[in-house]
Formats: C-alpha cells, sequence, structure tokens
C-alpha cells in the first residue's frame, strides 16, 4: 500500500503539480480577478443655471452679432482674454519640432491636400474660424467683439454662419431661405453648454463636404447608434464632444495631428479607463505598444464615405459647352469636379497602422521637395520608441501644385465671389489662381507649375467599435495579409517565422517531455 502511494505522490509531484501551475499561472495571470469593476468616468450632465432670458440687457434689438458679444462679455468679463489665446482663435500655435525647434504651426501657415491652404482663401476657410469678418490680413485678433461666442453656445439650433462671408452669418443684403438673418434675441437668449450640433458644424464639414478629411467625424454622430460609435450612440452613453474634450478656461482638451506638432494637451481613452481596462493581463499588456484605437477602430467611415485620393492635376476641364464637369461614382460620390479635379472616396475603410509617440513634423511653406511622395505632416515614431505605440491612421494621398524651380508646395486662390478675380474655382486658370494664392502669402514664384504626390496622416479617434467589433488576435497574429503586415521592424508572434528558432523551440518542448517521461517512468518502476 505504501509503495502505491509513493508512486502516486511522485506521479503527482512529476506530472500533475507542474501541469497545474502552468494551467493556473496562464489562466489566472490573464484574468487576475474576474470581479474587479472596470472604472470609468460617466457622461457628466450639464445643467443651467442661469436663464437667459432673464436678463434685461438681451432684451435689446439687435442688430448684427457683434453686439451680441460685447453683452455676452458685459457679464463673462475676461473671457475673451482666454479664448483669444485659443488654438481656436489664433489658428496657430508655437511648438517645438525635433530638427527645427520652436515654430509657429497651424491653419495660418501650413499646407494641406484638400484646398491647398486656408490663408488666401479667407472668405470660404474663415467660415469656420470662431470670429467675424477675418476676409483678409486686416482682421483684428486683438478686437474682443471679432469674437463669435454664439457658433459654440447657440442651443436654439437657428444660428448659422454663411457660406463664403469670412464667419459672418446672413444679413438681410445676403440672407438666402438655407441661410436667413438670425433673430438674434432668440439665439442670445438660447446660449448653453456647447454639444455635437456647435462642435460639429464645422469638424464634421472640414475640407469642402460631410466627412471629407477625418473620416472618422462626420453628420451621421449628430444622430448615431452605439454601432457607429460605441461613446457618442444615442442608445448607449450618449457623449458628447466635451465631455472627453474637456475645457478649462476656453483651453479644450485635444489636437488634431494635420495642425499639431506636440504631444500635449491630448483627450485620450485612459482619462476614463484606466491604462488597464481589460481585467486581462495579457490585452493590458498590448497596451504599452498598441493604442486603444488599433484595435477598437477596426474601420472608420461607417457610415458615409470620405475621400482617401484627390487629384488636382486633373481639375479644370469643361464639357464641349465651356461649362464645368460634374461626374460621380457608383455610391453617387463626387469622382470629378472641375473646380477640384479627380477623388477616391470609399466607406467601412480598414486603418492604415503607424507607429506614432504623439509628436509630428510638419511640411512648412517655405519647406522644399525633398522627398515624394511629399509627407505633409510626418507622424514620429517607430518600435524602439518608448513612447510610440501602433495607432490606426486615415491616410489622405492626392497631387497638388508644386513649383518645379523652387520645389516649394504652391499656394492657389482658390474661392472668389465673382469671375475675374483670380480665384480658380470660378475662372479655371491654375496660372492666374496661383500667382493670386502665392501673391497673398508674399511668397516667390518661378511662373511654372506642376503636381506632386502628397500624404496627410489622421489619427483615427472616434467611431469605436462595440466590443463585440473589435479586432480578434488572428487579425494581425497571422502570416497572410494581417493588418500590422506593413510594420516589419519587430517580430510578431503568428506572423513572423524563423525556422531554427521554431525549429529549437520545438526540439527544446520534445526532448523535455521526453525526458520528463523517461524520469517519471524510472521513479514508478
Amino acid at each position: 500500500m505504501n509503495n502505491v502511494l509513493q508512486k502516486l505522490t511522485v506521479l503527482l509531484v512529476t506530472l500533475v503539480l507542474p501541469a497545474m501551475v502552468i494551467y493556473f499561472t496562464v489562466f489566472f495571470g490573464l484574468r487576475p480577478n474576474e470581479a474587479r469593476k472596470i472604472e470609468y468616468v460617466s457622461k457628466a450632465e450639464h445643467t443651467a443655471s442661469v436663464d437667459h432670458s432673464q436678463f434685461d440687457l438681451l432684451q435689446q434689438q439687435f442688430t448684427n452679432p457683434k453686439q451680441v458679444t460685447a453683452a455676452c462679455l458685459t457679464c463673462h468679463n475676461k473671457r475673451d482674454d482666454e479664448l483669444m489665446q485659443s488654438s481656436h482663435w489664433k489658428w496657430e500655435r508655437d511648438a517645438e519640432i525635433p530638427g527645427r525647434g520652436i515654430v509657429k504651426i497651424g491653419k495660418k501657415n501650413l499646407h494641406n491636400n484638400f484646398c491647398t491652404a486656408a490663408e488666401g482663401n479667407n472668405g470660404s476657410c474663415m467660415r469656420c474660424h470662431i470670429g467675424y469678418g477675418w476676409e483678409d490680413k486686416s482682421f483684428d485678433f486683438n478686437d474682443p467683439t471679432n469674437i463669435d461666442c454664439l457658433v459654440c453656445h447657440d442651443k436654439s439650433d437657428t444660428y448659422f454662419k454663411q457660406k463664403g462671408m469670412a464667419g459672418w452669418p446672413a444679413t438681410a443684403e445676403t440672407a438666402t431661405k438655407e441661410f436667413p438673418v438670425p433673430d438674434y434675441n432668440l439665439v442670445s437668449q438660447s446660449v448653453g453648454y456647447p454639444d455635437r450640433d456647435n462642435c460639429g458644424v464645422c469638424h464634421f464639414f472640414g475640407g469642402g463636404g460631410n466627412n471629407v478629411k477625418h473620416g472618422d467625424l462626420e453628420e451621421a454622430l449628430f444622430h448615431s447608434t452605439k454601432k457607429v460609435d460605441v461613446h457618442m450612440g444615442e442608445d448607449g452613453r450618449n457623449l458628447v464632444c466635451v465631455d472627453c474634450h474637456r475645457t478649462e478656461k476656453h483651453n479644450i482638451k485635444g489636437r488634431a495631428y494635420s495642425v499639431s506638432a506636440e504631444n500635449t494637451n491630448r483627450a485620450d481613452c485612459e482619462q476614463c479607463h484606466t491604462s488597464k481596462p481589460h481585467n486581462d493581463v495579457v490585452l493590458d499588456y498590448h497596451n504599452s505598444k498598441v493604442a486603444c484605437q488599433t484595435c477598437h477602430i477596426p474601420v472608420y467611415a461607417k457610415v458615409n464615405a470620405t475621400t482617401l485620393y484627390w487629384d488636382w492635376s486633373k481639375a479644370g476641364r469643361k464639357d464641349a459647352d465651356g461649362n464645368p464637369i460634374k461626374e460621380y461614382d457608383a455610391d453617387h460620390n463626387y469622382s470629378y469636379l472641375s473646380i477640384k479635379g479627380h477623388f477616391v472616396f470609399d466607406n467601412m475603410v480598414k486603418p492604415e497602422y503607424y507607429w506614432f509617440n504623439g509628436t509630428a513634423d510638419h511640411f512648412l511653406t517655405e519647406d522644399t521637395i525633398r522627398e515624394i511622395p511629399v509627407k505633409i505632416n510626418k507622424l514620429f515614431g517607430d518600435y524602439k520608441d518608448p513612447n510610440a505605440k501602433i495607432w490606426p491612421v486615415k491616410v489622405h494621398r492626392g497631387k497638388q501644385a508644386f513649383d518645379p524651380v523652387t520645389k516649394q508646395v504652391l499656394s492657389v486662390k482658390l474661392y472668389g465671389k465673382g469671375k475675374g478675380e483670380g480665384a480658380f474655382w470660378e475662372d479655371l486658370d491654375w496660372e492666374e489662381g496661383i500667382r493670386k494664392g502665392m501673391e497673398y502669402q508674399e511668397r516667390s514664384w518661378s511662373g511654372q507649375f506642376d503636381f506632386v504626390e502628397t500624404e496627410v496622416y489622421w489619427p483615427l479617434n472616434h467611431m469605436v467599435s462595440v466590443k463585440e467589433e473589435t479586432l480578434s488576435c488572428k487579425e494581425c497574429h497571422t502570416r497572410n495579409e494581417g493588418r500590422l503586415a506593413s510594420l516589419n521592424d519587430f517580430y510578431l508572434p503568428g506572423r513572423d517565422y524563423n525556422a531554427l528558432i521554431d525549429y529549437t523551440g520545438i526540439g527544446i518542448i520534445i526532448v523535455s517531455l521526453i525526458g520528463v517521461l523517461i524520469h517519471t517512468l524510472l521513479r514508478i518502476f
């Protein structure tokens, strides 16, 4: 009897206990505490404590919006000082870029490969500036009555800036059915905390149309479901922009890396979800090198298509009668416009993936072309960078005008109020449009132009999927067309293969098992 017990003890020690150690180490290591509550910050409820309709000051008959701003500042004094320090007002900020030092960057002086540049196209682009009347260089950035309080705080849903009016709402002379003259008394008495309508009117339509720029910000988010965005879905958390983009003294958290360079003032997932939200050691460990967005945004442009390619070199064609041309793809997205060129749109797009440490370089107006395609903004980071993570990115590619002599990307005057001003959208004349655009920015031009391939990188943050639709392991850890196939500066299990390492590992396992088996049999018998 004792001999049998001895043999069973040996068997338990040599086989069963190691197996149990391995099992519990793996199982409970991955799930350290199934009951641990995942912490997140709940949606903040914004309840107005002031009824603006009761203020005598707002009962006066306003005839223009600058009078409303003056009335706002009577009570909300010093708010103008805060706001005029913000990037929403300045459209530029001081940024330190590796190899460049501190430079001023922003919409004021950066290229893009959508509508080429904001400055020089003020009437159109400055519609989304939080001011009134930035029509040219005479705009006074120090005049607080130039601030448009209403565009961010209107809750009446009746206040809109008019197209082509450099940030002004409609007047009696310019009003249309689409853009009537606002009832300033109604609007000024109906102000409140910004919501998706206030933010989205600009951020969803940048670049000339719905979802043109970002790919993950579009009009569908005004009223979405969790399937479109798990945070903003009205059947879920129903968050609004400022729930994540928290704001103090008009300093709004969050930066778009098409116009920003530094890893500061970021709005990130961890501010609500912590750095270990999964109850799973292996998944949480991924967070050291994989951004949350990589797994949780498997596709973007979920509802309406976004532009992936914009070729300005094709712009300018006319039909047989000399009229501008409009052509559409099978999904009724623009495929060609005489005033803008050739487009490629798509929806339900898989992102591209890049290492990103939160900092970026930018191709400034005075820079010369050193590589093709020209990277209008370049995301910094690689595997060896301790701050870099794998991010999902929309890459917008295109062709735009450049000077083959100076090797600089050219600025083009696109918008004008009528023919004969040299605006390309009106006259379809490249030479005159470039001359006017470069003249406005006080830049020299050789008089020649051609077109060069360009790229802009947009890290994705919105359209977060429900957990059932997040990426599975095999979509990255696979040898055949995995999501991370383009990132080859590190070893990825399941994707990368080394015969010597694999066979050596298998051999060690087999030899170890044989040794354990032989040892066990010898001890028993």
